[in-house]
C-alpha cells in the first residue's frame, strides 16, 4: 500500500512531465535507445532503481545505469523498448510498470540517442536480474540523491565545447555520464 506522500510524489511527477517542453535530438547517425527511470516506495521512502552493468555487455561495462537498451523494430516504439529492456534486465514485467512520462533525449559519447522514460512499480518486487547484463540491483533513496554532499559537477569537453557533467555518489557506487544527466534533470523536476 502506497503512502499518501508517495502517491503525491507520483502525481507531481506525472504533472511535471506532462508540462515539460521535451528536448529531442534528431541526428540520423545516432542509434535510438531507451531507458526506464523507475520509482518505488520502500520503508516509507521514495527510491530510484539502478543496476550495475556486467562486464559481458557490449557498452558501458560495470557502470551504474537505468534498465534500458537499443531499439528493436519489433518494439514498435521507444517506450516499448524501455519496458522490454526492463523486463530482460531486471525481470520487472511491463504490466507492473506504470509509465508516467518522458524526459529530454540524451546523446552519449558512444553514439546513442537515449529517450528516458519515468515509471513506477509496487515494491517489494521479486527482481530477477539477468546475470549476463546485471551484476547488482541498486535501490537508492531519492533523499540521498538530493543531499548536496552526494552530488558534484565537473566541466568537461563535449564535441569541442565545455559541458557540465554531474556525478552522484551512493555507497561505493558513482553515477555519471548520460545516466547522471538524466537523473539530474529528473531531480531538478521534483526538487
Amino acid at each position: 500500500m502506497e503512502s499518501v506522500l508517495y502517491s503525491s510524489l507520483i502525481e507531481n511527477v506525472r504533472l511535471r512531465l506532462s508540462g515539460i517542453d521535451k528536448e529531442r535530438i534528431e541526428k540520423a547517425c545516432l542509434v535510438p535507445a531507451a531507458v526506464m527511470l523507475l520509482l518505488f516506495e520502500k520503508d516509507g521512502q521514495s527510491h530510484i532503481l539502478f543496476n550495475k552493468r556486467s562486464q559481458e555487455v557490449e557498452h558501458h561495462k560495470g557502470e551504474i545505469a537505468f534498465p534500458g537498451g537499443v531499439y528493436d523494430e519489433v518494439d514498435g516504439d521507444l517506450k516499448a523498448t524501455a519496458l522490454r529492456e526492463t523486463w530482460e534486465e531486471m525481470g520487472i514485467r511491463r504490466e507492473h510498470v506504470e509509465v508516467l512520462g518522458e524526459l529530454n533525449d540524451m546523446e552519449t559519447r558512444t553514439n546513442f540517442r537515449i529517450v528516458p522514460f519515468v515509471g513506477t512499480f509496487s515494491y517489494p518486487y521479486p527482481f530477477q536480474a539477468n546475470p549476463s547484463e546485471v551484476t547488482e540491483v541498486i535501490e537508492v533513496p531519492i533523499g540521498h540523491l538530493l543531499t548536496p554532499s552526494n552530488h558534484w559537477q565537473e566541466v568537461q569537453e563535449w564535441l569541442g565545447y565545455p559541458r557540465t557533467e554531474h556525478y552522484y555518489q551512493y555507497q561505493d557506487h558513482v553515477v555519471f555520464g548520460a545516466t547522471a544527466r538524466i537523473l539530474h534533470q529528473f531531480l531538478g523536476l521534483i526538487g
